[in-house]
């Protein structure tokens, strides 16, 4: 027993003597140039690698750093740069034969920078696996298996790196993603393999996918299959970078979906629950979450999508939202429909901020129902809303209408009393765009005055002009929403009594008169 635990202890002692001397007769460094060969032939753009050193103890060479360059027809700066490099190798290949195995791929803290064509039919990553002598050409169908770099290791692996996309010739501020961590094993440029990658997303929020990918398609790594399932928290919706940040859509949201491509088309679906939410540039958060339910099919080369299914819910409201999207360019355009019937108001008045309605200090609309339907079509930082609103058995409480028209003396006084606003019926078609809102075709019932009809625009800067009528007496509403002033429409009067007076000369009747006295508040003489 003595004698073997001696040969055990000799042995031992000398596996530990040659792991500690074996690195002195082997120079790490001079496997750097087949090192730097194949990485540059594997992703067909130049790769350069710092000082080596090897460890038998983990199995590993390590490099101090790491240069792969960008694709020339994007940048002549490097598109990773990493603080190190740990690869992974086999080692009696390695110690015998001096041949360079590689088993695993490490990348510690990398600069990974992705950038967009300004076109957006391309990204500087588009041409890995190939040879990016110019501007990658999209593939429509997927490449051969063959045409792949014969090369695969078990695992790779990318250590909080920091991610930045940008698009080519825009102004836009580059988004940045913070302690990217990404897993992938059994990696072959010619089959599909698991991932799994987690990071910070820019202004807060956290991203998780969990999926397959590959084969990666040889001609545009863009166009490579992929299937996850894709978990977002607290993420910030203009900074994310999933929404275009022209659109003006902002708030804090949770996301739990699936995503998957074939190479050519995209398909994407699940649900996000947004808090603070604002729609478009000129509105302030909602007071209420919102959920969006919804599906997308998305043309990998044409860059077009179709929403297949957007249920928009507030409390127990539901609207439904519909159309495509083309995100080819620097702004994404839409053609959509929104469609609400029925709506309780009371679970939609925390929300209208968001969509830019603002109503007067101390105001709330409370009960009742609201119908909408609208088309939305544009640039989503130029969008044009055209359609109609009506409401219902509604009141706008902390307001009173009928208080603000009393000064408009041909009134009688009507409506003077009452502290809100009953609305039996609001109607109107409106036309919004950047820089203004048009309303036509304004109906409003309220018992204390009767009918209100007319049209007007509410300017950028919240500016109102409106002429209408009640009970046949034109006024004008001016001044600003927070502040609206009811005044006579002295020229719209002149013009009725005109108008009168011509209608009772006909009939021989002497009324008139005393009608336009009454409208300017004297008294018949």
């Amino acid at each position: 027993m003595s004698r073997n635990v001696k040969i055990t202890g000799i042995v031992v002692g000398a596996l530990i003597l040659i792991v500690i001397i074996i690195p002195f007769f082997i120079d790490a460094n001079s496997f750097r140039p087949k090192l730097e060969s194949e990485l540059s032939s594997t992703l067909g753009r130049p790769v350069k690698v710092g000082n080596l050193s090897l460890s038998l103890f983990s199995g590993a060479v390590k490099a101090d750093d790491i240069t792969i360059a960008d694709d020339p027809a994007f940048s002549k700066a490097a598109f990773v740069q990493a603080k190190s490099l740990k690869v992974g190798v086999e080692l009696l290949p390695l110690i015998f034969s001096k041949s360079l195995n590689v088993t695993e791929l490490t990348l510690n803290q990398p600069e990974i920078n992705l950038v967009r064509s300004q076109d957006g039919d391309k990204w500087n990553f588009s041409s890995l696996g190939g040879q990016a002598t110019g501007a990658p050409a999209l593939a429509t169908t997927a490449a051969p298996a063959s045409s792949n770099p014969n090369f695969s290791v078990t695992k790779l692996k990318v250590n909080d790196g920091r991610l930045t996309v940008s698009h080519a010739g825009s102004s836009d501020k580059p988004r940045v993603y913070d302690k990217v961590d990404i897993t992938v094993t059994k990696f072959s440029f010619t089959n599909s393999f698991p991932f799994t990658m987690t990071a910070s997303l820019p202004a807060g929020g956290t991203l998780k996918l969990d999926g397959t990918a590959g084969p990666v398609n040889a001609n545009n790594a863009a166009l490579t299959p992929l299937q996850a399932k894709v978990m977002v928290h607290q993420m910030n919706l203009a900074a994310s970078g999933f929404i275009d940040p022209a659109s003006g859509i902002s708030g804090i949201a949770d996301f739990d979906g699936t995503v998957s491509s074939d190479g050519h088309a995209a398909k994407t679906s699940g649900t996000l629950n947004a808090d603070k939410l604002q729609v478009v540039q000129k509105g302030s958060p909602a007071g209420k979450p919102l959920q969006l339910k919804y599906s997308v099919t998305y043309d990998l080369v044409k860059q077009t999508g179709t929403l297949t299914e957007g249920d928009v819910t507030v409390g127990k409201a539901v609207a439904h939202l519909s159309g495509t999207y083309d995100s080819h360019g620097t702004t994404t355009s839409v053609n959509l429909k929104l469609d609400g019937q029925g709506m309780p108001v009371d679970d939609l008045e925390a929300v209208l901020p968001a969509v830019g309605i603002i109503l007067p200090p101390k105001s709330q609309l409370k009960g009742g129902t609201l119908a909408v339907n609208f088309s939305i079509v544009g640039p989503v930082d130029k969008l044009v809303e055209t359609g109609t609103i009506r409401m219902q058995n509604s009141a706008l409480s902390g307001f009173s209408l009928g208080s603000k028209m009393s000064a408009i003396s041909a009134l009688g006084g009507k409506g003077g009393g009452e502290k809100d606003t009953t609305i039996q019926n609001f109607s109107a078609n409106v036309h919004a765009t950047p820089a203004s809102t048009r309303a036509d075709n304004i109906n409003l019932a309220v018992p204390s005055l009767g009918t209100v009809t007319g049209a007007g625009t509410v300017s950028a800067s919240n500016a109102l002009d409106f002429k209408m009528k009640a009970d046949a007496i034109p006024f004008l509403i001016q001044g600003k929403i927070a502040d609206p002033k009811f005044v006579p429409d002295m020229k719209g009067m002149a013009g009725s009594v005109v108008n009168g007076a011509l209608g009772g000369a006909k009939s021989g009747a002497k009324a008139p008169l005393s009608a336009a006295s009454g409208l300017l508040g004297k008294a018949p003489h």
